[in-house]
C-alpha cells in the first residue's frame, strides 16, 4: 500500500462508512437539484394550471442540458482528480479541478447565448403547441440567464465531493433550493406573478449557490488552485470529457428523448381525445416524479464515485467491489419502494400539481402507473454506468448510459404509437427499462470477473 493510499480515508476507511458519508450528502443534493424544477412546476399548477405545466415540460431539456455539461466536466474532473490523487500525482490532480472549474463556466455561458439568440426556435422544437409556446417564452427567457450559475453549481459540487465534503456539496444545494422555494411563494402566489416569478425564484436561487461554490474552490483543502490550475489544457480537457462523456451522454440521451416524446404526445395527442395541452402537461409530471426516483439512485451512484476511482487506482479491488455491490442494495431498496408509491398513490401524485379535467387525471394516472412501472430494477443501469467511468473505463460507461435512452426508449417511442396510437408512448418505457437493466448486469458480473483476474 503505498503512502498515499494509507493517508487517505478513501483507501482505509470502513467501506460502508464512507458510503454513508458521500453517498448521503450526494442524494440530499441531487434531490435538491430535482426540486428546483417541480417546485415550479408545484406552483405553477396551482397559479397557471395547465398550460403552465405544459409549458415547463417543454423547458425541461435545456434544464437537462445544464446538467448535461455539469456532468460531463463536473464527474470528469472529479474522476480524474480522485485517480491521480490515488497515484499519488498530486500536482496533476490540482489541475483538474481547475481546468473542470473553468469548464462549467465557459459551458454555462454558451448555451445561455445560444438560448437567447434562438429562443423561438428552439422551444417550436422542444414540441411546444401553439397555445403553450407564450408560458414557454417566458419562463425560459429568464431561466437561461441562470444557466452558468446552474452548470457550475452542479458539476461543482462534484469536485466539492472529490476534494472528501460531501456535506458542503449539499450545503451549496440546500441553499439555492432554499432561496427558489420561499421566492416561488412569494412570487408565484403572494405576487401573482406566473410564470416569470417562478423563473425569477429559480435564477436567485442558482445564483447564490452558484456563489459559494466559487467560495469553496478558492478555499480546496486538498490541493491549491491558482491561477496555473484555472488555465485550461487540452489534455486536461480531453481527459475530463473522457471520463464525463458516459454522464454527460445519459443526460443528453434523456434530453433527445424528451424533445421527441413531447413531439410524439403533441402529435398523437391531437388525434385522441384528450388534445395536445394535456398529455404534455401530464408527461412533464410523471417525467419531473421520476426524476426525483432517478435522483436518490445517481446520488448513491455518485457516492461510490471517488470510493471506486481512488481505490481502484490503489489496486484495492475489493474495496471496489465492496463499493458497487453496497450501491446496488441500497438502489434496490430505494426503487422497490418508489415503485409501490407510484402504483398505489398515481391520482395524490398528480393532485400535488393542481387541479384538472376528468380527463387529465384518467390519461395522467395510467401514464403515470405505466410508465413508471418497471422502476423497481431502474437502479441497475446509472449504477453501473458510473461504476464503469469511475474505474476509468469511459467506453463501457458511455454504451451503458445511452441503453436505455437511445438504443431502446427512443425507437419504441417512434414505433408503438404507429400501431397504438398514445398508449404506445407510455409502453415504451418499460420495455425499455427491462431491456437495459438485463444489460447492465451481465456487463457488470463479466467485468468483475476480469477484475478478480489482476486481484490473482
Amino acid at each position: 500500500m503505498s503512502e498515499t493510499t494509507k493517508n487517505n480515508p478513501l483507501g482505509t476507511e470502513r467501506v460502508g462508512s464512507l458510503m454513508v458519508k458521500f453517498a448521503v450528502p450526494s442524494i440530499i443534493a441531487m434531490l435538491v437539484g430535482a426540486l428546483y424544477n417541480i417546485v415550479d412546476q408545484l406552483f405553477i399548477g396551482q397559479a397557471v394550471g395547465t398550460l403552465g405545466n405544459a409549458a415547463t415540460n417543454i423547458a425541461f431539456p435545456l434544464s437537462t442540458s445544464c446538467i448535461a455539461l455539469a456532468l460531463l466536466f463536473g464527474i470528469g474532473g472529479a474522476s480524474n482528480f480522485n485517480l491521480a490523487m490515488g497515484e499519488g500525482r498530486k500536482e496533476e490532480a490540482a489541475s483538474y479541478a481547475g481546468n473542470a472549474a473553468v469548464l462549467l463556466i465557459g459551458s454555462g455561458l454558451v448555451l445561455f447565448l445560444v438560448t437567447q439568440l434562438f429562443l423561438t426556435p428552439l422551444l417550436a422544437f422542444f414540441g411546444a403547441p401553439a397555445d403553450v409556446m407564450p408560458y414557454a417564452k417566458v419562463y425560459v427567457r429568464i431561466t437561461s440567464i441562470g444557466f452558468p450559475c446552474l452548470i457550475l453549481t452542479a458539476g461543482g459540487c462534484h469536485l466539492i465531493r472529490a476534494d472528501g465534503s460531501p456535506k458542503m456539496s449539499m450545503v451549496c444545494n440546500l441553499i439555492g433550493a432554499g432561496i427558489n422555494t420561499v421566492l416561488d411563494a412569494i412570487f408565484v402566489l403572494g405576487f401573482r406573478w406566473g410564470m416569470a416569478g417562478a423563473a425569477l425564484a429559480t435564477i436567485i436561487g442558482q445564483i447564490v449557490s452558484a456563489a459559494v461554490v466559487i467560495y469553496y474552490l478558492a478555499h480546496y483543502k486538498t490541493v491549491h488552485l491558482g491561477k496555473k490550475q484555472l488555465s485550461v489544457e487540452s489534455r486536461c480537457a480531453v481527459n475530463i470529457m473522457a471520463l464525463g462523456t458516459a454522464s454527460f451522454f445519459n443526460q443528453v440521451a434523456m434530453m433527445i428523448v424528451q424533445i421527441v416524446l413531447n413531439k410524439s404526445l403533441t402529435h398523437y395527442g391531437e388525434l385522441s381525445e384528450y388534445g395536445a395541452a394535456i398529455p404534455l402537461a401530464c408527461a412533464g409530471i410523471v417525467t419531473k416524479v421520476g426524476q426525483l426516483f432517478f435522483s436518490v439512485i445517481i446520488g448513491i451512484s455518485q457516492g461510490t464515485q471517488p470510493i471506486e476511482s481512488f481505490n481502484y487506482g490503489a489496486k484495492q479491488f475489493g474495496r471496489v467491489r465492496e463499493a458497487y455491490n453496497l450501491a446496488v442494495r441500497a438502489g434496490a431498496i430505494i426503487s422497490v419502494v418508489s415503485f409501490l408509491i407510484f402504483q398505489v398513490f398515481p391520482g395524490e401524485i398528480l393532485a400535488l400539481f393542481g387541479t384538472g379535467s376528468d380527463a387529465y387525471f384518467k390519461f395522467g394516472i395510467k401514464f403515470l402507473r405505466v410508465y413508471l412501472f418497471f422502476t423497481f430494477v431502474n437502479f441497475l443501469q446509472p449504477i453501473t454506468s458510473t461504476f464503469f467511468t469511475s474505474i476509468g473505463k469511459p467506453q463501457k460507461g458511455t454504451f451503458l448510459s445511452l441503453t436505455r435512452q437511445i438504443v431502446f426508449l427512443l425507437p419504441l417511442t417512434l414505433i408503438l404509437p404507429l400501431f397504438v396510437g398514445i398508449d404506445g408512448i407510455m409502453y415504451a418505457a418499460p420495455v425499455a427499462d427491462c431491456l437495459a437493466a438485463v444489460i447492465a448486469i451481465t456487463m457488470a458480473v463479466k467485468e468483475f470477473r476480469e477484475m478478480k483476474k489482476l486481484e490473482a
